[in-house]
């Protein structure tokens, strides 16, 4: 089946009797049409600069909502069919690396699809998928050292998938089990953590690891065993851009120097609000000059362009010691979460167009197979080989019992429990025993290792 990738200098887009407008594309992203720049003019005279200051004076009454009057560019290397574009540049990498690379492009939709049913079926509480953001998260992952330190929003997953995170750690921790060492069953699923994996656990709260990056990244640069050596990446949605917290990272950054990398996946969606209602200007990348960060905007539905150019923005980042915003375009084609139904505000065709004309795992596909690295052979033993690793994974994980109910009050403060924890463990241990033969009770507690006496 041929597909085609999107192009906005063309009228409308065909593909298999599929027409996306360039209507649709600026409503989703706003593009450089539904852009009407006034760029900065340079003065025509001398008149020297003003005092403490690099500011040429001018005499010209101009103002400016731009410092260029060209849209950025995207940087890519294949396009739709997974074709390297003539000019383009690909990245270094061998056999092995590509098919690691697709493959774990290729497990995420594997555990999305599992987990969101799970969660649909009641066994698990919240689920959040990555549908249409392989390429941004998985590519990007596979341009740092797995000693960088990562702060993810909530899809990136697959940056601990590439770093060998565990199937049977994912379930552990969406489960809540027993085996759960990223929250120890005390936080809702999707919030990873691994301290082995150089992987801060993610929190509810929009956008607060970035200026925590920033500070990472500063940590980084003043410590002599780390320094030149590593980096902090921070992930985040354009609708995270839109938070305080985005621009007190960036200018901590900026000022202090980090050797952090901003992340944004531009995908189109803050939860129901389009981009085009988020923002006036030329997406999340114009706002990267503002601070004087080095920036780029890539094709994040083109695996090897952000692996291109996360390779560059991670030696930028750790050569200069500055940072460096990289804005990924690509396209949520799952809904928000488990609690959002996205066809209440987008239509169900305009999803299927998008999975169908720009579809980032077709693309590395293509490309592998273009290369003879992969046949129709080698993708059936995959599937088949990631579903029954998934399916088996969660059976066991489900049967597994939760953390002793003390853990409940372990982790909060260093060294011995503080006396309002103690009251609270004494207050449980209470009730417990009030209730002891209690159906209710007796259920619950079953469900936990040693049925809660740690706490009686």
């Amino acid at each position: 089946m041929q597909r085609l990738s999107l192009n906005a200098t063309r009228s409308s887009i065909i593909t298999n009797h599929v027409r996306i407008s360039p209507r649709l594309i600026r409503r989703t992203f706003r593009t450089s049409s539904s852009i009407r720049s006034t760029a900065l003019k340079q003065p025509s005279v001398d008149h020297g600069y003003l005092p403490n200051s690099p500011s040429p004076i001018t005499t010209s009454l101009d103002f400016f909502d731009a410092v260029t009057d060209k849209t950025i560019p995207a940087y890519r290397v294949l396009d739709g069919n997974g074709e390297v574009l003539e000019g383009a540049t690909v990245p270094e990498i061998d056999e092995a690396f590509a098919r690691k690379l697709y493959e774990t492009m290729s497990l995420c939709p594997e555990l999305d699809n599992v987990l969101y049913n799970v969660q649909r079926q009641g066994k698990i509480s919240f689920y959040m998928t990555s549908h249409g953001e392989e390429a941004a998260i998985i590519g990007s992952a596979a341009a740092l050292e797995n000693t960088d330190e990562v702060l993810g929003q909530y899809r990136e997953l697959g940056v601990l998938l590439w770093r060998n995170f565990t199937v049977r750690e994912v379930m552990a921790q969406c489960v809540g089990n027993e085996e759960d060492q990223s929250t120890k069953g005390r936080q809702m699923p999707v919030h990873y953590g691994s301290k082995k994996h150089h992987f801060h656990t993610i929190s509810s709260p929009l956008a607060t690891q970035i200026p925590q990056a920033a500070g990472i990244g500063y940590a980084l640069k003043r410590d002599p065993n780390r320094r030149g050596k590593s980096c902090a990446v921070v992930y985040f949605g354009e609708g995270a851009a839109s938070e305080g917290d985005f621009h007190a990272g960036m200018l901590l950054a900026s000022v202090l120097d980090c050797p952090t990398i901003f992340f944004c996946r531009n995908n189109g969606f803050a939860i129901s609000t389009p981009a085009a209602e988020q923002y006036a200007g030329d997406g999340i990348a114009s706002r990267g000059p503002g601070y004087g960060v080095m920036t780029i905007r890539v094709d994040g539905n083109d695996a090897l362009a952000v692996l291109a150019a996360m390779r560059e923005a991670r030696r930028l980042a750790i050569t200069n010691s500055k940072p460096v915003l990289v804005e990924a375009t690509t396209y949520r084609v799952g809904h928000h979460s488990t609690s959002d139904d996205s066809f209440a505000y987008r239509p169900r065709s305009e999803v299927e167009n998008w999975k169908k004309t720009d579809n980032p795992l077709w693309r590395m596909r293509k490309f592998l197979e273009s290369k003879n690295w992969w046949d129709e052979t080698a993708e059936q033993e995959m599937k088949t080989r990631l579903r029954k690793e998934v399916m088996a994974e969660f059976r066991r994980a489900e049967g597994l019992k939760r953390h002793q109910l003390g853990e409940l009050f372990t982790d909060v403060y260093a060294g011995d429990m503080p006396w309002n924890l103690k009251e609270q463990k004494d207050e449980l241990a209470r009730l417990l025993k009030k209730y002891a033969s209690w159906e209710p009770y007796q259920k619950e507690r079953a469900k936990f290792k040693n049925n809660g006496e740690d706490v009686s």
